[in-house]
């Protein structure tokens, strides 16, 4: 029976509503809305009574108990039903009624039984609709509690948002809220309604950051209050900063601030009228023309100086203001400066500049002008003639009043009234847009978008909301105090938008996830609201199942038999935890109790149902870090110091399956987490990559300081160490003040951190009140004191306290220290020009000031620099000056000494000298370098001689200045002559022609000994200068790890400092430095410096990241993309072999680790151990895996009973970690390293050694087929075999460029020795009670390959990749795009690449289309060149109208015009082509260096030259060792790499020579039992 319900929406019957809600499950009823309440049954039979529709429909519906459970709750529901009705609903006094019913309340939750029933539903309704209600709640706790318990249900709250009358008093109260958070606007001087003209006036410079929208929002604000005008202006009087691209961006980040203009203007439009006025500034001698160079400028103004241009003729000022105008060389060194008063106390009134000449074309104007006003002569102008009433400025600009009134009297112009506000300081980051730019293009951020930039865009990609950020700016209103803000307001009204409609979900850290087992439970889904509070946000779908994931952080707090309420459920009562061996949790049973709706003192979890009906969704939760580390930057601290280079985090989290209907954009909240903005949507499994990319959410900070309570905060108040939480991400900048605090102030500071951090403990832990108030008494002790030492108020996540300047009883120590004079006369400076002291005090002060940085500069050979580190004293006045022309000191003798006895040991080893000879001579060589490490306190070093004050002073200059004409040109030649030896050896030319040059040099290096009497020595190993050298190098790599962009500053520096020092005086002071280097593409060459050029390309490239422990590097998705190519190809052939996935745990116990002794003694020295859990030592030590064989076989013994349960066949994806404690190299030689790693168990030998061979054929087509890298197979010699193993085979390839062989991957045969140890067996079949040991394999391959391949193909500019393996195949690049071109042909370009794009991605190619407007053609295409992307294809407006496009081959550099029509074929058969190219380019390679020797002689000479070798070889363990001894260079082969010999690097397969009977090994000693591959390798 269907029933039809119409309610009176002006006065819905919310009682009868619920009723309906709550029955709807078992009864049809129908809502509808129209004039009256009535509820028709039928045409008989119809109510209009609300507590009548309720009865009625709880009748009809008798097993939902509304209507109570027996005769007694019956009636004591009609009581209740009376008493909502007679005694709540109109009556104007509730505090009788209140009383009684909280009464009743007091020890129920329910009103009747111990469930929801009519009575329930009629009071709360009451309740819901009365006006007293919300003013009455608070002083009747009981009524309180029971009532937003209620409100919290899904029914209540649906019924509740969607029906309640809009009457209530809760508008009241929250206008009032509202008004308080509204800051006081001050009125306007002298607005009138209509006529008030406001403008904003930004730079074409940078995107819009925060500050810039409070002052755009603080213009609408007074343009919509009085209905006037708000003009956009484009300030671009500067044409070297102005970017038309700017423009774009800033016009888009004023619409999403949803900021409407009334119209847009720009200086340059006013230039002609701007440059007239200055004429007649010039005609009426208020201004002059000044050539005066800009650093003497500068210094005449600090010392109030008139310039000597200042009494200039008219006529000669417009003699000079005409050479500005025509931009001639000399007209580029003058300004224009107002003549005002060079006494005057405001700095800007004396005679600021007004223009400046400069050549550069403008963005609008072209080559027109010549010259271009300053922004303050230009702004009061434009504001004038545009009509602007009111100029809004902030506090900042305070000084330059007089002057902006100035140019308006002197010019007789119409009078704006100047607005002063308080500027957006806020903590912890920059706001300098120049600042800003510099994070960019150093890579720190991923853009002008990035979440943690201050920008608009930033904060709006973060989760900001324009509302939340108008109401923070109303909020400020136009309040004139500067005050630093934590970020924490910002985002607290941002949460007051955002809380009432972001939708809830749920999701999981994907690290530590416990299932739990609930039988009785069956698989559905049910609809809940998304939001609890407000059901207008919609419904979800919420699946249940015998099988749920808790975090695991939860599960660890749980008890057996405990009760859990997992929220939109109900109880659960767990049964039964099961732990494994670590004491973690790994799987729980509990039991539905959902009949009990106590949830009082229960702990509530978020869950996920595991179902194949809805998968969980792979997510991504990120969360940022300020950029910024310390809260204010000063203007003496750098900020670069303060970067926080870690201040992204990730964490993988299995997600709610309806995540995936998510869109960029969506804010949402995650249960226990925190709010949250989708940035990437969920994409399926994709048809090109065969990847599905997971949803990406960005934290959004909601203005807590405090935690969220996220999983396990049950436990909270055990450990108080909670670093994870996004929601503080400040704390991590107490670390990072450089400077030492003074020892009361940061004992201080650490006793409030430790105080307050008891105060916490006592209130979470309920400490009895007297005992808090006593230890918070403490506290505000502790911070009165900081304050009166330091000048401060404490504030938490502040920077430890700098110690304070110097008291002037220090003085007589300071003044040792030429550092500290020039600091504390800079500070007496200072503070003269603060309390306007007499000229003359200030002009003496300024001048010891001066003089005392130049004997700073002569102490210590560099600009004093304030908040640096106090340099050193150059070398040559550090230690005692020698006698002039006194013989060099001892360490320079012993260097030389060091370097013959080096050069004989080496002559001794080529002759093959008696043993005792060499042994004798290497000992002498070991004794000369203890002795001179001694001396110089430093190792011996090849090519790097010691630095002595002697060779400071003369070696420096030798040949240079204090020798003769004569000499300078010897040594100009020698030079010449080793540049051109290194030349022809980096071609490899033939030997005669590098013999002839060689001797040529040593000829020339002769003849100058003989002239000058001293060896010829390289300017940058000349004294200190190499060791310099070196660590310049390593201060830049460090740079390169660390971000990639600064390292030293050079004169472009310099020039940059100048210009800011200068403020805009004018002439060529400004912009006149060396063009800016983006320092994108690589600065060091292959063929050069290997490591230097590895080290470029694979972070430049965007491969790795560097990470804070040694050895360990972060996988960037262009390198990971790589591994997931090997990964997919290798995973797909080997389950063709029946081999299957699988995983075991990465610990392994001391016991397990130690039961093969052959095994582990080749790991043993690389074995990581974990040895405490907490602060508690570990009863034994767990080894985290070096590989996973005693990991594994123990589960193998237990599964092979019989020979019809093998084969087992096992593969697993995994990471490893082996500790090694060589120079670490990303890729090449890591601490930990992704690989596969197989395990395969066979009944007989000859399965297990036809796989070896199988698996050995599948890495080699992995190196050739995928990575285009020719290898070498063949099998290991004893000494290199596997530890453990019969034996080993191998892929090995080759680098060309270091002359090294690596590795690649390797198949062992294990025979029986594991399956006997670890009791792996089964009955043989053919010997019915015998017992059989298995034969074993495993084999693996590893991330290693990334570097081979980088490594192989890889050229001077950047990475090659090979198509197969990469992450893209073709990249898109619009060109021709520039100022002119119209729109309209812009979007039909825009258009044809996209078209490109998804013709190409149908055809199963790899594309991507570079759409990116700030970055030019040319800068994309070194980009793309340098990530290694096998094709760009280049589409213009020509290429366009000839249907055509142009495609550019990396691997050659080669350009082909391509069809339009034929782009997919074309580029195809391309790509296959560049695969072929490079397999062929590296197999000549190979070839080329891979040769046979018979002789050792052979051996050493082609090992020298960068060749593998094979050599007949013994197969003997100390012969392999004698050779690599033999073999060994006395010098590093690369900067950081050991010093090695030969070794074995495999026996192969197709060797070049057949072995000769009677053949003997290249030792002599023994007969050769094959030709084995030996070089030196990785």
């Amino acid at each position: 029976m269907a029933l039809n319900f119409t309610i009176n929406t002006n006065n819905p019957p919310l009682g009868a509503l619920l009723t309906a809600e709550h029955v709807k499950g078992s009864v049809q009823v129908s809502v509808e809305e129209g004039k009256d309440t009535r509820l028709h049954v039928s045409e008989a039979v119809q109510f209009s009574d609300g507590n009548s529709i309720s009865r009625y429909l709880a009748r009809v519906a008798p097993a939902l108990g509304l209507y109570g459970a027996n005769t007694m709750e019956q009636t004591e529901v009609d009581h209740w039903l009376e008493f909502s009705a007679r005694r709540l609903c109109g009556q104007p006094g509730l505090t009788v009624a209140l009383a009684e019913l909280d009464k009743a309340l007091s020890l129920r939750t329910f009103l009747v039984g111990h469930a929801i029933t009519l009575a329930d539903l009629s009071v709360w309704a009451a309740l819901k609709g009365h006006d007293e209600w919300p003013g009455q709640g608070k002083s009747f706790s009981h009524v309180n509690r029971w009532f937003f318990f209620l409100s919290s249900q899904v029914p209540f709250s649906a019924v509740g948002n969607k029906y309640t009358t809009k009457k209530a008093p809760m508008n009241k109260s929250n206008s009032d809220e509202k008004k308080q958070d509204l800051g006081k606007f001050v009125d306007l001087p002298g607005a009138e309604m209509g006529k008030v003209v406001v403008r904003f006036p930004p730079e074409a410079s940078g995107y819009l950051h925060i500050g810039h929208a409070k002052a755009a929002l603080l213009n609408q604000h007074y343009q919509v209050t009085f209905k006037g005008k708000l003009i956009m202006r484009f300030d671009d009087t500067n044409p070297e900063k102005e970017k038309e691209d700017f423009e774009k961006v800033i016009l888009e980040d004023v619409a999403m601030l949803q900021i409407h203009p009334d119209q847009f203007t720009y200086t340059s439009d006013h230039f002609p009228i701007i440059i007239q006025f200055a004429e007649q500034l010039l005609s009426e001698g208020k201004a002059y023309i000044d050539n005066t160079p800009p650093e003497q400028m500068k210094a005449e103004r600090e010392q109030r100086t008139e310039s000597k241009c200042r009494n200039n003729t008219v006529e000669q000022n417009m003699k000079m203001w005409s050479e500005m105008k025509a931009g001639t060389e000399f007209g580029q060194t003058c300004c224009m400066r107002a003549k005002i008063d060079m006494n005057s106390n405001n700095g800007c009134m004396r005679d600021p500049t007004l223009f400046r000449c400069k050549n550069t074309p403008h963005p609008r104007t072209g080559s027109t002008y010549k010259v271009y006003p300053t922004y303050d002569f230009a702004c009061p102008i434009v504001d004038s003639l545009e009509g602007v009433t009111h100029a809004l400025r902030t506090t900042e600009y305070h000084d330059r009043d007089d002057q902006f009134y100035w140019i308006i009297n002197a010019l007789r112009l119409r009078k704006p009234y100047i607005w002063e506000y308080a500027r957006l300081n806020l903590n912890n980051t920059v706001l300098s847009k120049r600042k800003l730019t510099w994070f960019v293009e150093q890579g720190y951020v991923d853009g002008w978008d990035d979440p943690r930039f201050p920008t608009v865009r930033g904060v709006l990609r973060r989760g900001m909301t324009v509302e939340g950020l108008k109401q923070f700016i109303a909020a400020q209103g136009g309040s004139r105090s500067v005050v630093n803000m934590e970020w924490d307001k910002i985002w607290a009204f941002n949460k007051k938008v955002i809380d009432p409609v972001a939708p809830r979900y749920t999701a999981l850290s994907g690290s530590y996830v416990v299932p739990v087992s609930i039988p009785e439970a069956a698989e559905e889904m049910k609809e809940v609201a998304k939001h609890p509070k407000n059901a207008e946000v919609g419904m979800k779908q919420v699946w249940y199942g015998p099988r749920v994931l808790v975090e695991g952080a939860d599960a660890e707090t749980f008890s057996e038999g405990e009760m859990v309420t997992f929220i939109n459920w109900g109880n659960l009562v767990i049964t039964k935890i099961n732990k494994g061996a670590d004491g973690k949790v790994v799987s729980m049973e509990a039991r539905l109790n959902l009949e009990n709706k106590d949830f009082k003192k229960t702990t509530k979890i978020t869950w996920l149902a595991e179902t194949n009906s809805a998968p969980l969704l792979p997510t991504i939760c990120v969360s940022y870090q300020p950029l910024i580390s310390k809260a204010v930057i000063t203007k003496d601290d750098d900020f670069k110091d303060y970067i926080n280079k870690n201040s992204k985090l990730e964490e993988k989290m299995l997600g709610d399956p309806c995540l995936k209907n998510l869109k960029k954009g969506d804010i949402i909240q995650l249960q226990r987490r925190g709010f949250y903005i989708c940035d990437q949507q969920y994409e399926p499994v994709s048809p090109n990559s065969c990847k599905e990319s997971p949803c990406v959410l960005l934290y959004i900070p909601d203005g807590h300081v405090k935690e969220m309570p996220t999983a396990g905060s049950k436990d909270k108040s055990k450990s108080q160490a909670s670093n994870n939480t996004p929601a503080a991400p400040a704390k991590a900048a107490s670390t990072s003040a450089p400077a030492p605090a003074s020892t009361s102030s940061g004992d201080l500071f650490s006793n409030i951190v430790a105080q307050g951090e008891t105060v916490r403990q006592l209130k979470t832990a309920k400490a009895p009140k007297d005992q808090v108030d006593k230890a918070v008494q403490q506290l505000l002790s502790l911070k009165a004191q900081f304050k009166q030492e330091t000048g401060m108020d404490y504030k938490p996540g502040m920077s430890p306290p700098t110690s304070a300047p110097a008291p002037p009883s220090t003085q007589a120590d300071s003044s040792s220290c030429p550092h500290a004079r020039v600091a504390q006369q800079g500070e007496l400076v200072r503070k003269l020009k603060a309390e306007q002291a007499p000229k003359d005090q200030v002009d003496a002060a300024v001048k010891q000031l001066l003089a005392l940085k130049a004997e700073y500069k002569q102490i210590t050979g560099q600009d004093y620099k304030p908040g640096a580190a106090p340099a050193q004293a150059a070398p040559a006045q550090k230690a005692p000056t020698p006698v002039k022309g006194s013989p060099a000191p001892a360490p320079t003798g012993l260097y030389e000494q060091v370097a013959e006895q080096g050069e004989m040991v080496r002559k001794l080893k080529t002759e093959k000298a008696p043993k005792d000879q060499v042994d004798a001579a290497v000992k002498q060589l070991l004794a000369l370098k203890a002795e001179y490490k001694q001396q110089t306190g430093q190792d011996y070093k090849p090519g790097q001689a010691p630095s002595s004050p002697a060779q400071t002073q003369s070696k420096s200059s030798t040949a240079q200045s204090s020798s003769s004409p004569q000499a300078q040109k010897l040594f100009s030649e020698v030079a010449q002559q080793g540049e051109l030896v290194r030349k022809l050896k980096s071609e490899k030319a033939p030997k005669d022609q590098v013999d002839e040059a060689v001797k040529t040099l040593l000829d020339l290096k002769t003849k100058y000994k003989t002239l000058t009497g001293e060896e010829y020595k390289p300017v940058a190993a000349a004294g200190a200068t190499g060791g310099e050298d070196k660590n310049r190098k390593e201060r830049e790599n460090k740079s390169e790890k660390q971000g990639g962009g600064g390292g030293k500053k050079g004169k472009g520096d310099k020039a940059s400092q100048g210009k800011e020092a200068s403020g805009g005086a004018g002439g060529s002071g400004e912009g006149q430095g060396p063009k800016k280097q983006t320092r994108l593409g690589l600065e060091a060459k292959k063929e050069e410096n290997l490591s230097d050029w590895y080290s470029q390309v694979i972070t430049k490239a965007e491969m790795i990241e560097y990470y804070d422990v040694s050895g360990c590097y972060v996988l960037r998705p262009w390198s990971f993309a790589i591994w997931e190519s090997i990964k997919e190809f290798f995973d797909r052939e080997i389950k063709k072999l029946g081999v299957e996935n699988c995983y075991f745990p990465m610990f392994v116990s001391q016991a397990a680790l130690e039961k093969e002794k052959s095994h582990i003694e080749d790991f043993a020295p690389e074995v990581a151990w974990v040895t405490r859990s907490g602060k508690t030592e570990l009863a034994e030590p767990i080894a985290v895996r070096p590989t996973s064989e005693t990991v594994m076989y123990p589960a193998y013994a237990k599964w092979v009973q019989s020979h019809r349960d093998l084969p087992i066949k096992l593969n697993q994806w995994c990471n490893v970690v082996r500790w090694e404690f060589k120079h670490p190299q990303p890729f090449l030689r890591t601490r930990e390293f992704l690989w596969q790693e197989g395990h395969t168990a066979f009944a007989t030998k000859e399965e297990a050694a036809e796989e070896v061979l199988q698996i050995l054929d599948l890495y080699a087509r992995v190196y050739e087929e995928l990575m285009a890298i020719p290898v070498v197979k063949g099998r290991k010699t004893e000494k290199e075999k596997f530890a453990g193993g019969d034996y080993t085979t191998t892929v090995e390839a080759f680098v060309s460029a270091s002359g090294r062989a690596i590795q690649g991957a390797t198949s062992h045969h294990l025979g029986q020795n594991f399956s006997k140890m670890f009791e792996i067996v089964f009955e043989d079949p053919k010997k019915p009670g015998e017992k059989q040991h298995a034969f074993q394999n495993s084999w693996g391959i590893t991330t290693r390959t990334i570097g081979v391949l980088t490594m192989v193909h890889g050229d001077n500019m950047g990475l090659v990749l090979p198509p197969r393996v990469a992450c893209l195949q073709v990249v898109i690049i619009p060109c021709g795009v520039t100022a002119s071109l119209p729109e309209q042909e812009k979007e039909a370009l825009m258009t044809q690449c996209s078209k490109y794009q998804s013709r190409l991605l149908d055809a199963g190619i790899r594309v991507k289309t570079d759409l990116r407007e700030n970055y030019s053609p040319g800068w994309k295409f070194n980009h793309w060149e340098l990530k290694g992307v096998p094709i760009r294809l280049e589409v213009g407006p020509k290429d366009m109208q000839q249907r055509q496009c142009v495609a550019v081959r990396r691997d050659t550099g080669a350009k082909v015009t391509v069809p339009e029509a034929e782009v997919e074929k074309r580029l195809l058969a391309m790509l296959e082509d560049i695969q072929s190219n490079l397999f062929k380019k590296a197999s000549d390679d190979l070839k080329s260096n891979m040769l046979a020797a018979d002789t050792m002689e052979q051996f050493q000479k082609e090992l020298d030259q960068g060749k593998i070798v094979q050599i007949p070889f013994c197969g003997g363990i100390q012969c392999e060792e004698w050779i690599k001894k033999t073999t060994a260079k006395d010098q590093d082969l690369e900067p950081g790499a050991p010093s090695m010999g030969a070794k074995s690097l495999c026996i192969p397969f197709s060797p070049l020579k057949t072995l000769q009977p009677g053949q003997m090994c290249v030792s002599g000693k023994e007969p050769a039992q094959y030709y084995t591959l030996f070089g030196r390798s990785y």
